[in-house]
């Protein structure tokens, strides 16, 4: 069983197999080549046993390679039939077209009026249910065409009516739930099965067996599939899928370990804590699956104003029967309406648009916040671990007392800010670990005071280290003896850090910000955007803000802000009529994320900012951030484009239903069709000129480098 390489060319590559398979098996081969970054595209049939590929470059075609071949067994082995509600458009449409076309001429007439009632009584349940709660609805503008055709004893006008109707609610069925599941999938585990140790013995089971409490082994090169605990073993784990975090961390007995994660190094036997629906990473999927709930504005707008529209239809209907007396013209009428392709197209663009935007890594968590994107006018950048890299240098120690040395002032600081994950502290740690200072020493539980500092007890001595609002306000520290040292270090560019014991200062640290190397990019490409409002708030003092916001050329800053005062700040933007765009990483910026139009965040944020987040760079590039707001745009734009060409074409078609030019069957043909159109355009991609530029950079494979 083999697949075989038929045709090769520049970024296009078809295989076919010498097996038969099935569909089910096809769309989840699919759906794993589309996760690889790089595959553009695939087509896989079959009925001619072919896959084809449309690929950036050598390395995305050899991970497409190597998946078609671990899929091989897999899909000898799966089901050659169709399974329910996972075919094509096609698949779903031949049935009830062949019943029709094919079946019901053949019929008496008897078994024809069964086959009508069977095909209906979907149409008359909805449509009675909707008519007797007192709304007048799409469901009771079909059954109303129904209806009129029965009372002209056309019952091949009125099957035609159903089995249209029928086909577009499967259209519409099939192409969200296929929009979510491409999205969701991308996210999924793809593991069958799992080895296990029990008394003493290894052996290999199917995910679905795993239950609580059982130990999994995991050995290199693969992903973790429960959330658990290790209880034997060690192993470099690579966290980036769920924590952002870039490069990978040890893993011992002890330590927790989540699904969907990677052991890229050793072994580990991990005890099952959470399991299928109850790890961490379906609870990312769920979450994903739910933000259909999360709605946009222009979408609830469109499903009242396709509903407002029905009574106007009857309106019309009822004066065309007025004054015509033609019951044919008043089911033309009834049979063009503009519900479907405004309530279909419109969450079918926002579905696109969030799966081509996953495939950019960007993780956005509901079509409102695509749209908060498309009417944003200011952004407001977070300074610390957003403009400047998430990883400080500590870049001077200085001792402002002769009974504490630079190497004890570090080690006393470290020995604090070991326990917190924010980028200031890990440089402060990093610094005394490179030069060999142990901080070990047991002190009081540590106390920190989110946007001010750390406050701990070592020694019987009472320890602070934080901003200098923090020690001169709050705790009554005197820091103007030092004034000198701390206008020169500021005059540096650098965050200054103060250290007190016992209410005494005695030591200063310099803390780089270095800036990303993005940062001026991407401001300048916000600009491009047309938006002339760029922000950025920082806790540090005012030279520091002053120094990075002169190299950044930003005219517009903030500086020693409280994470409340952030808050406050975006709230009183999005009180003076602006819509915010909020960009942080930290745990006190996720109030200002909060208060915001869009709040967006990085993949090595602080979890708390990532959860409140409704955007996450993923690569944690800001490049991605002009990205994601033409992406926004895009998509609003289309949303827009459908809605026009789905009330002009539905216009002439009622027009010319009024005139007696269109008979109510073929209205309720184009009608089907405008509303496939209108849907098929909403999954274009929003930003073709991705695909472009990348295509333009991938090398041409050699098919004999490539097999």
């Amino acid at each position: 069983m083999k697949f075989r390489l038929v045709s090769l060319t520049r970024n296009r590559a078809r295989f076919r197999a010498d097996f038969p398979f099935g569909y089910q098996a096809a769309e989840k081969l699919a759906d794993r080549l589309e996760q690889i970054r790089g595959i553009e595209g695939t087509a896989i049939n079959p009925r001619t046993k072919s896959v084809l590929l449309l690929y950036l470059d050598k390395a995305s075609l050899q991970a497409a390679i190597k998946i078609i071949a671990e899929e091989i067994p897999l899909l000898a082995a799966a089901p050659k039939t169709i399974p329910s509600g996972h075919g094509s458009i096609s698949d779903l449409a031949f049935w009830p077209l062949a019943r029709y076309f094919l079946l019901g001429p053949l019929l008496p007439m008897p078994l024809r009026i069964g086959m009508f009632v069977h095909s209906t009584k979907d149409i008359f349940t909805a449509g009675l249910k909707k008519l007797f709660s007192g709304q007048l609805t799409v469901e009771v503008l079909d059954l109303s065409a129904v209806v009129i055709s029965l009372a002209l004893r056309d019952l091949k006008t009125a099957t035609t009516l159903a089995l249209l109707l029928g086909l577009g609610e499967k259209i519409e069925s099939w192409t969200r739930r296929k929009a979510m599941v491409n999205l969701t999938r991308s996210l999924a585990l793809n593991i069958d099965t799992v080895w296990v140790s029990k008394g003493g013995t290894e052996f290999e089971v199917p995910l679905s067996a795993i239950t609580k409490d059982d130990v999994v082994i995991v050995k290199a090169g693969s992903a973790i599939p429960v959330d658990g605990t290790v209880v034997q073993g060690e192993a470099m784990v690579n966290q980036a899928s769920m924590t952002g975090e870039s490069l990978p961390v040890h893993r011992t007995a002890g330590s927790s370990v989540f699904a969907g994660s990677v052991v890229e190094e050793g072994e580990i036997f991990v005890k099952a804590v959470g399991i299928g629906e109850n790890t961490r990473l379906n609870q990312i999927i769920h979450f994903i699956e739910n933000s259909e709930k999360t709605k946009a504005k222009i979408e609830s707008q469109a499903n009242r104003l396709a509903d407002k529209i029905v009574p106007f239809s009857f309106l019309l209907a009822g004066l065309v029967w007025l004054v015509t007396r033609d019951l044919r013209r008043v089911a033309s009428v009834l049979m063009v309406d503009y519900s479907c392709a405004l309530k279909i197209a419109t969450p079918v663009s926002f579905f696109s648009a969030m799966k081509e935007a996953a495939h950019r890594r960007i993780l956005v968590k509901g079509g409102k916040y695509l749209e908060g994107l498309a009417n944003i006018d200011t952004v407001v950048f977070d300074k610390t671990g957003t403009l400047t890299i998430s990883s400080p240098k500590l870049k001077e120690v200085v001792s402002l007392d002769a009974d504490w040395s630079k190497d004890e002032i570090l080690r006393l600081a470290a020995c604090l800010e070991e326990h917190f994950p924010h980028p200031v502290a890990k440089s402060i740690v990093k610094g005394a670990s490179e030069k060999g200072l142990m901080h070990e020493e047991l002190h009081d539980e540590v106390q920190y005071i989110v946007g001010h500092g750390i406050c701990s007890r070592l020694y019987g001595k009472r320890v602070l280290i934080g901003s200098r609002h923090y020690l001169e306000e709050d705790e009554n520290v005197d820091v103007k003896s030092a004034q000198k040292e701390i206008d020169r270090i500021a005059n540096e560019g650098h965050t200054v850090l103060y250290l007190a014991v016992n209410g005494k200062l005695v030591g200063l640290l310099g803390i780089e910000d270095p800036l990303r190397p993005e940062s001026t990019i991407v401001i300048e490409k916000l600009r491009n955007l047309g938006l002339k409002h760029i922000v950025m708030i920082t806790g540090d003092g005012p030279r520091t803000a002053a120094n990075v916001a002169k190299r950044l050329k930003l005219q517009e800053y903030y500086c020693q802000v409280l994470p409340d005062g952030k808050a406050s700040i975006v709230k009183s933007m999005e009180d003076a009529g602006r819509r915010v765009l909020m960009i942080g990483d930290g745990i006190n910026d996720s109030p200002a994320l909060s208060a915001s139009t869009v709040g967006v965040t990085l993949s090595d944020s602080a979890d708390l900012a990532r959860e409140v987040a409704s955007i996450v760079l993923l690569d944690s590039d800001l490049t991605h951030l002009p990205v994601a707001i033409e992406l926004g745009r895009e998509t609003l734009g289309r949303i827009h484009q459908n809605f026009l060409a789905s009330v002009g074409l539905n216009s002439i078609f009622l027009a010319t239903g009024l005139l007696g030019i269109l008979p109510a069957a073929l209205g309720a043909v184009l009608h089907n069709l405008t509303t496939v159109l209108v849907t098929l355009n909403a999954t274009r991609l929003k930003l073709p000129n991705y695909v472009a530029e990348q295509n333009s950079k991938a090398n041409s494979a050699d098919p004999k480098e490539v097999l």
